[in-house]
């Protein structure tokens, strides 16, 4: 009886670990000891999956490579021509002049009268009074491509709102503790029992400035913290450098841009070399050491022959530069041209091509980014600040949009003309219209209507005209 039912239960197990264990991964084998394979080449080993990289945790990977990615970056940002050139175009592309604030939900005067006190503070926002609140933020989109993330302080001042940007390595990256009450501190970041941003553990000075001491990290209330960066995860705490995918290429690029330079040099050095064929010079000259420099004749012993290494790889340079730059840009997300400044078989087509989804993808940084981030709070804080001093009778919970600069166009006059056939069939207001061209149709009406009453009191008249199809001109 005792062994039927050990063979009972033995049945049973078997039975269930056929139904748990999916049918594509049973081993062919399986009951004789035979071995599992997975079906997924990219979870394999083997000759094609040994020595790949894996990526862990976001936050770990993050916090672990993100000071020396950051300062690999900057050095790169700074050095190579290719990154220097996309990082300035990233941040034009981004900010360019600065993005315009329109009113919604007031009458038309409030409505003009909040935007243009919003502009006049804006020239004067920068708590260092070196620049504008366009300055600002083109400084924090720079710290989030090459470094990540941007940094700056809200401060509350007699003559208004303030706000100081600072360089990232101010959070205190080592602070990362458990706190009571089911708080943290990730990486200089603390974090209520919910999981929101609390505060910010920021040093006063760079611990690695000249001439200061390093000073310990004191705790920012995170409301007058702006922290700018791009998330490529859910639950992000820090920011990773927009060229972390392109900085291994850019290095072993300018590796070898290097040294087929030396070769190429060290070839063009040698003017001609002179051999002693009789082997009766005996002078010292003929022996000495070869000269380095532009037109250098060189003396050989007796026997001895001079060939310069001319590897087959050379013919291939254009092309292996040209596909490390394509893969540069890809990495950054760029058109080539942007990183390279090449516009040798560029043609209107190629060029819009490739603008038009790099364009999609700044107006996703601007709107799901930037605008959350950095505009949207220091439009909070500056109404509530002209709000409690009495400048502004305005509700509190005024809403506002943001018309970003628009880039220059390819061909201003194609755009022109679908811009005129959506106005025609009505697919488009002339408001949005004004708006994507980076203007706010309020201030274009109002400098019309001022032109056009100035025309008419000098005696002015600029009205274009255009010529009909029988020769006439007519004014329009």
């Amino acid at each position: 009886m005792a062994g039927a039912r050990r063979w009972a239960a033995s049945a049973l197990a078997t039975a269930a670990r056929a139904i748990e264990t999916p049918a594509a991964y049973r081993s062919p084998q399986a009951g004789t000891g035979g071995t599992f394979h997975r079906s997924l080449d990219a979870a394999t080993g083997g000759r094609r999956g040994n020595g790949m990289g894996t990526f862990h945790r976001l936050n770990a990977e993050v916090a672990a490579g993100h000071h020396i990615v950051g300062s690999r970056a900057a050095y790169m940002a700074a050095n190579n021509p290719y990154l220097s050139n996309a990082v300035a175009n990233l941040v034009t592309f981004l900010i360019g002049t600065g993005p315009r604030l329109t009113v919604r939900g007031l009458q038309r005067s409030q409505r003009r009268d909040v935007e243009l006190a919003f502009e006049r503070w804006s020239g004067r926002a920068d708590h260092s009074e070196r620049t504008d609140l366009a300055g600002v933020l083109a400084q924090m989109a720079r710290d989030m491509v090459v470094w990540g993330e941007g940094l700056a302080l809200m401060h509350d001042t007699p003559d208004g709102l303030r706000v100081q940007t600072l360089a990232p390595d101010h959070i205190d990256t080592a602070r990362t503790a458990v706190l009571e009450g089911g708080r943290m501190i990730v990486n200089g970041i603390e974090f209520d029992a919910a999981g929101r941003r609390v505060a910010y553990w920021l040093h006063p000075e760079r611990p690695h400035s000249v001439f200061t001491n390093e000073s310990p990290a004191r705790r920012i209330d995170a409301a007058d913290v702006l922290h700018l960066f791009h998330p490529i995860g859910p639950g992000q705490v820090r920011g990773l450098s927009w060229l972390a995918p392109a900085i291994l290429t850019a290095n072993e690029l300018d590796q070898w841009k290097d040294a087929l330079l030396m070769a190429a040099k060290l070839s063009a050095m040698a003017a001609a070399f002179v051999t002693d064929t009789s082997d009766t010079g005996g002078t010292d000259k003929v022996f000495g050491d070869p000269e380095w420099e532009p037109g250098a004749i060189t003396f050989l012993p007796y026997g001895t022959d001079v060939k310069f290494s001319a590897p087959d790889q050379i013919k291939d340079a254009p092309a292996l530069l040209r596909m490390s730059l394509q893969a540069m840009a890809a990495a950054l997300g760029v058109p080539e041209f942007l990183l390279s400044g090449d516009l040798t078989n560029a043609n209107y087509s190629s060029l819009r091509a490739g603008l038009i989804p790099f364009r999609v993808r700044m107006e996703q940084v601007q709107y799901s980014t930037l605008v959350p981030q950095v505009l949207r709070p220091v439009w909070e804080r500056w109404l509530l600040g002209e709000i409690l001093s009495g400048r502004l009778d305005i509700p509190s919970d005024t809403a506002a949009d943001w018309i970003m600069p628009r880039p220059q166009q390819v061909d201003p006059a194609k755009d022109l003309e679908a811009v005129e056939k959506a106005l025609a069939l009505g697919l488009k207001s002339r408001s949005q219209a004004i708006n994507e061209l980076g203007w706010s149709a309020e201030d274009i009406d109002e400098e019309i209507h001022a032109d056009r009453a100035r025309e008419a009191e000098l005696g002015l008249n600029f009205t274009p005209t255009h010529t009909s199809p029988k020769g006439n001109t007519d004014a329009v």
